[in-house]
């Protein structure tokens, strides 16, 4: 499936078309396209609202931060933290160490935005997650991750995960708990899928995602907190990188 994200050029002699970063049939595609995953990302909000109600966070609080804040994970840890006083400190100590994976996924996100200006680009940054990430880092292999397909995905993601949110909130204290219903392993088993759009070849692949998952299980046993999300990505990164050098010398 081609998305066609460029218009004709202008004036009498023509010209080259004028990129569409953001055309609505590429923004309709990558909602469409992470239609799948953002239900189970609904059913991973359900799980944090239920959460919310415990903290007595009001709907309109767990949507506003739901709005902005957009990561599952640091959202998860901050209504968990929730407490009166509010930790702000450990809250945002902790949210941060978890979200410093999204320097690593902003950067790999350049050639997407590449020849976008700055105002384009935060257009579209905000509503990044990792599911909608890997998507369109999948879609760009076959011609059509584009900024439009990721702010769709986007989109898709924060309907769903709203709605997620609200529902258990409101109804999270008349559904069985998470393990009953397998809510628990959906985020798990939901990257465990996503990861497998980005694998490519045993010989190029299965070192680094071996020392992604050494580093950061051996720093989980080692380091408090979150940073073993940080140390795995790192370490994986820093081995791909090496590989791919070696492999353009021997060519």
């Amino acid at each position: 499936m081609m998305v066609e994200d460029t218009a004709e050029g202008t004036g009498e002699t023509g010209g080259p078309p004028a990129v569409r970063p953001y055309a609505l049939a590429s923004i309709a595609a990558g909602f469409r396209a992470n239609v799948v995953v953002a239900l189970v990302v609904a059913a991973y909000g359900i799980v944090m609202g239920a959460i919310a109600a415990t903290k007595g966070i009001s709907l309109a609080e767990l949507s506003i931060m739901s709005t902005l804040v957009i990561a599952g994970a640091a959202q998860l840890i901050v209504v968990d933290m929730w407490a009166d006083p509010v930790p702000i400190g450990a809250i945002v100590a902790t949210t941060a160490v978890v979200n410093l994976r999204y320097l690593l996924i902003g950067a790999s996100l350049r050639p997407v935005f590449r020849g976008c200006g700055l105002g384009q680009k935060l257009g579209g940054i905000h509503l990044v997650t990792d599911e909608n990430w890997a998507i369109t880092m999948d879609a760009r292999k076959k011609g059509y991750g584009t900024p439009g397909f990721l702010l769709g995905g986007g989109l898709a993601i924060l309907v769903f995960w709203l709605a997620g949110g609200a529902v258990g909130l409101v109804f999270g204290n008349r559904l069985p708990e998470p393990e009953v219903l397998g809510l628990d392993f959906a985020i798990t088993a939901v990257f465990i899928s996503l990861l497998m759009g980005f694998w490519r070849s045993t010989s190029r692949d299965l070192l680094p995602w071996i020392v992604t998952v050494a580093v950061a299980v051996a720093t989980w046993h080692l380091v408090p907190g979150k940073w073993y999300i940080l140390a795995g990505a790192l370490a994986g990164a820093l081995v791909a990188a090496f590989g791919k050098e070696a492999d353009d010398v021997d060519a």
